[in-house]
């Protein structure tokens, strides 16, 4: 039976309900809702993610395939990861290889701090390059690194001279960096770093000061591995004739995002926005009549471009409508109708109590999607008499 040519087409792009369900397990909840309270609609869904955990889950759902190898863990033990390829395309996240939870028993510390190393982070691009990947993407949350990519770079073919040991707190043994067998694909190369940070590599607001408790580091580690990360930005700049320590980015998952700007030639971008782009968003939205979009929280930290309000921006160029629905919001409507969200819709309308409202999710989501798609209704016939 061909398709109604008019139909409403409804995209269904949440980012993850952090606690409750991934990306692709709220996009199916809010497919559901929509679907048994408009049978006829045809319903795409589109998980999102924004660099961090989900990117690599949200490529594949779009037709890339999955492709395994066994790579260096962030504490020298082999680990099986997964990259993404789709013709010359990859996505390569980091955490599959250097992530929090590739640590032995999951749990940082003190000493993981200091010597996590990004070297499986190398050998996938280098798995990556050799399947023909001419642009790569590195997306890259959940890091449980400080090396500012020094253990990429090696992995890569750069030379750390003297050999020191693993990680952010070997770099201060270093005195010189040769990239004279730097793999030459990488010129030939297009590299993307998708993150939704603005660090510098150093400082107050650098990689070890900001993110370092998080990975484990004591107070003393934090001011060591800055030290080193500092050391590793001079030896960077001599042998690349650029400084790029300052950069907005280049703390993003312990200095990979410096590594990668300065070593591979890499740009450092919006993650929403590449994930967005490899993913083929635009082709969703285009002569979508209504994209929902949403996470577990929208908050003040959502508004400073992570994945609702990215993909609110990229469904308004063209031409839909959006809602937003989330688990709970800080904001009032008029705040992100700017934004290009029409409404709000939360779960802690339908439960308020949180724990319940997160136990529940699905069901919830469900709901919402059920309320919205009468509400949609409802407003085209007004439009329509």
């Amino acid at each position: 039976m061909a398709a109604d040519p008019l139909a409403p087409v409804l995209v269904v792009a949440p980012d993850k309900f952090k606690g409750s369900l991934t990306a692709p397990e709220a996009a199916a909840a809010l497919a559901r809702g929509l679907r048994r309270r408009l049978p006829g609609a045809r319903v795409v869904e589109h998980p999102i993610a924004d660099g961090g955990e989900g990117s690599l889950d949200m490529v594949l759902a779009q037709g890339f395939r999955p492709v395994g190898c066994t790579v260096s863990g962030p504490t020298g033990e082999p680990v099986q990861a997964t990259f993404a390829l789709d013709g010359q395309d990859a996505l390569v996240e980091m955490a599959a290889a250097a992530g929090l939870g590739r640590l032995p028993g999951g749990m940082p510390d003190d000493r993981t701090a200091r010597t996590a190393s990004t070297y499986g982070v190398g050998e996938l691009i280098r798995q990556a390059l050799d399947r023909g990947a001419r642009r790569i993407v590195l997306a890259v949350g959940g890091s449980a690194t400080t090396d500012g990519g020094a253990g990429m770079a090696a992995a890569l073919g750069a030379r750390l001279l003297p050999p020191s040991g693993p990680g952010g707190a070997g770099l201060l043994a270093v005195e010189r960096l040769d990239l004279s067998g730097l793999d030459g694909r990488l010129a030939q190369t297009s590299v993307v770093v998708a993150c939704d940070v603005d660090n510098p590599l150093t400082g107050p607001s650098g990689a070890a000061a900001v993110y370092g408790p998080q990975k484990g580091a004591t107070a003393q580690t934090v001011a060591l591995l800055d030290r080193a990360l500092e050391h590793w930005a001079d030896l960077v700049a001599s042998a690349t004739g650029r400084d790029l320590r300052e950069l907005p980015g280049a703390g993003a998952a312990g200095g990979l995002g410096f590594g990668a700007a300065a070593l591979l030639g890499a740009e450092v971008r919006s993650g929403v926005e590449t994930l967005l782009d490899l993913s083929g968003f635009a082709r969703a939205a285009a002569g979508a009549d209504l994209v929902i979009v949403g996470e577990g929280s929208l908050d003040e930290q959502s508004l400073r471009g992570k994945g609702p309000i990215g993909v609110a921006a990229a469904a308004v160029r063209a031409g839909a409508r959006v809602v937003a629905v989330a688990g709970r919001s800080t904001h009032a409507p008029h705040q992100v109708r700017p934004l290009g969200i029409d409404a709000v819709h939360t779960l802690s309308e339908l439960e308020p109590d949180a724990e319940q409202s997160m136990r529940h999710a699905a069901d919830l989501l469900e709901a919402t999607a059920e309320r919205i798609a009468a509400d949609w209704l409802r407003d085209r016939a007004e439009r329509n008499p």
